[in-house]
């Protein structure tokens, strides 16, 4: 296959900025990618935002299937044509955020297969593209994105730091997250204003520890971040939890967090204890 600049030039593919496209056009740092997602022969892969579809034949080569999923029309006739003899890759035109990813899990009979996910996500849809992910955990066994920089460093941040917050919290409680390689602007099409980095994601079995209502959880730690340079026992009784704000203070108490300390000092477990306690309702 051509090298990616030679894809582009040859089919004047021009970058849409509505879409956040930056192609990645590195074919050393795309080999890198499949690498540190350990594409296996058995595994189905899909793939966020195809493009011209140079990872997506370097995916092909290893696994058993490819989902090659991307949403601009134009890309789809260059996958198409550069693409359409490979039997193994199948090629979709649509919306991540709208893409069902149980219906691409393997049917081994016992409903556990599960699916690769990998891609260079737009920018300006990391964080939405992120929660869909986590939302369809079941299904996926691990998922390797390329994101901006900033972005990848905070979904892994540990608590104590200014990079910790709720979605932080978040991908803490359902993957282990794993910053990779920094990829530097000049390896991309156009060239973006930032430093990229991949991270790779792998889903937990079981959560970190037990929720009890995962939407209150949410807002629980919505709500101890809505005023990050305020204490948490002032974030959370102006926030819109289910619990009455005079006995806050006493369930900090009871469950021995210290009210005077701010939301990014908070372990996922202490948000989660927190979140069950009020989960239980007010009487212990």
């Amino acid at each position: 296959m051509q090298s990616p600049l030679s894809l582009l030039r040859k089919h004047g593919i021009r970058p849409l900025k509505r879409l956040g496209q930056n192609f990645l056009c590195d074919p050393n740092i795309l080999e890198k990618i499949v690498r540190i997602a350990e594409v296996r022969d058995t595994d189905t892969v899909v793939e966020i935002g195809s493009g011209i579809g140079f990872l997506t034949s370097l995916i092909a080569r290893r696994a058993r299937r490819v989902i090659a999923l991307e949403v601009d029309r134009r890309l789809v006739e260059v996958l198409q044509e550069e693409l359409g003899g490979m039997p193994n890759v199948e090629i979709v035109h649509g919306d991540v955020l709208a893409f069902d990813f149980a219906s691409a899990c393997p049917d081994r009979g016992d409903g556990k297969g599960k699916i690769t996910v990998i891609g260079n996500v737009p920018y300006n849809l990391s964080s939405p593209i992120v929660v869909r992910l986590l939302e369809s955990r079941a299904s996926i066994d691990r998922a390797v994105l390329m994101l901006q920089r900033e972005v990848a460093e905070r979904l892994a941040a540990p608590p104590g730091t200014r990079d910790y917050g709720p979605l932080s919290v978040t991908v803490a409680l359902y993957t282990q997250a794993h910053l990779e390689m920094r990829v530097p602007a000049s390896c991309f099409v156009p060239r973006p204003d930032v430093e990229s980095r991949v991270i790779r994601l792998d889903m937990r079995v079981r959560p970190l520890c037990q929720v009890d209502d995962p939407a209150l959880f949410r807002d629980v730690v919505r709500g101890g971040f809505a005023r990050r340079r305020k204490t948490l026992l002032n974030s959370l009784k102006h926030s819109s939890l289910p619990v009455d704000a005079e006995s806050i203070p006493a369930i900090l108490e009871e469950l021995g967090i210290d009210g005077t300390r701010r939301a990014e000092t908070l372990t996922v477990r202490e948000f989660a204890s927190l979140s069950n306690r009020i989960a239980r309702g007010q009487n212990p």
